[in-house]
């Protein structure tokens, strides 16, 4: 199956992040079977989910890279997105819906909570992984867009960079709930406070949820070219001296940052006429019209074939300079109207 070999955006978080959370799974499980405490398996759930839903985003990485064919002519773009819904998804009902369900037949039967040692040293570790794991997500992004403040740059992230970004900063504050909500419960003897700590994590897995859904959503639904990146590709077309207008201009991001456009435009006639002449003899053409019907049959043929050959001139070097521009824009209509 042939791949491209472009490096996919947001591969390194992923990996980094599915390694960390296999681990942080695992040890996370045992210190719930140890201590028995809610917040403790909401912890190793909602790792686990992190874990699986990074798995499912790699899948989408991985086969987004695959080049275009005859069933998919604009490439397999679309299919980290695909992934990362299915991955947002999981997060919901895995994560959230997991541990909220848990959370609550904690608060309805509290049991006692045994504070052991090796909880916490469980949870600085995994403190420790999940914030590497967050900080290389963080730096992808400060990469890419350097020159943008932090807000911005989480609106432009790939979902997937997104996705990590914030799995791995809900699950270093979860872990931090999860120690506070242990203490409280041990302290004052009342399990309702580890299930409250539940409770806040689900809460949060939720939101992270609807947040990377609402992401995905977009791309898979078609989203358009960003209005600024638009604006200048117009620019571009109505530069041009054979175009009289683009009557219609629509774009698409087939993977990310990987776009296609399709305009309509209506052609300048005297602008290409001029051209047509300049490299052609008119008088010579004229002169040879003159001598018979047939020769003047011949002129218009000849005029009229260079016409096509000429349009089909301005259209490639229209897409070539939009191109050296924008050298993300992969695909590009350019259709008479």
């Amino acid at each position: 199956m042939p791949h491209s070999h472009s490096h996919a955006q947001g591969h390194t978080p992923v990996v980094i992040a599915l390694l960390g959370n296999v681990v942080v799974t695992v040890i996370k499980s045992l210190a719930a079977g140890a201590s028995g405490s809610s917040v403790m398996f909401s912890e190793a759930v909602h790792s686990l989910a992190d874990s699986l839903n990074q798995l499912l985003l790699l899948i989408g990485l991985r086969r987004s890279t695959k080049i275009a064919d005859e069933s998919h002519e604009y490439g397999y773009g679309i299919e980290r997105f695909f992934f990362g819904l299915i991955s947002a998804c999981g997060i919901f009902f895995i994560g959230a819906g997991v541990n909220a369900v848990h959370g609550f037949e904690a608060l309805l039967h509290p049991e006692e909570i045994v504070i052991q040692p090796m909880v916490f040293v469980v949870l600085a570790v995994a403190a420790a992984i999940e914030s590497y794991a967050f900080y290389v997500a963080a730096h992808e992004l400060g990469i890419h867009y350097p020159k943008l403040g932090w807000r911005e740059r989480i609106k432009r992230a790939d979902s997937s960079t997104l996705a990590v970004l914030l799995e791995d900063g809900v699950a270093v504050l979860g872990v931090l709930i999860a120690a506070g909500s242990i203490t409280l419960a041990a302290a004052t003897g009342d399990g309702r406070w580890d299930a409250a700590g539940s409770l806040v994590i689900a809460a949060l897995l939720g939101v992270v949820a609807v947040v990377l859904i609402q992401k995905n959503r977009s791309y898979v639904i078609g989203r358009a070219m960003p209005e600024e990146m638009r604006d200048e590709v117009l620019e571009i077309l109505n530069a041009e001296p054979s175009i009289e207008k683009v009557t219609e201009f629509r774009s698409s991001e087939i993977g990310f940052c990987v776009y296609c456009i399709k305009c309509d435009v209506e052609f300048n006639g005297s602008a290409l006429a001029r051209e047509l002449f300049e490299d052609w003899s008119v008088a010579e053409q004229f002169e040879e019209a003159r001598e018979s019907e047939e020769s003047f049959k011949r002129a218009m043929i000849d005029s009229l074939d260079r016409i096509p050959r000429l349009i089909g001139k301005r259209i490639d070097a229209i897409e070539t300079r939009v191109r050296e521009r924008f050298p993300e824009i992969k695909h590009i209509d350019i259709e008479i109207n």
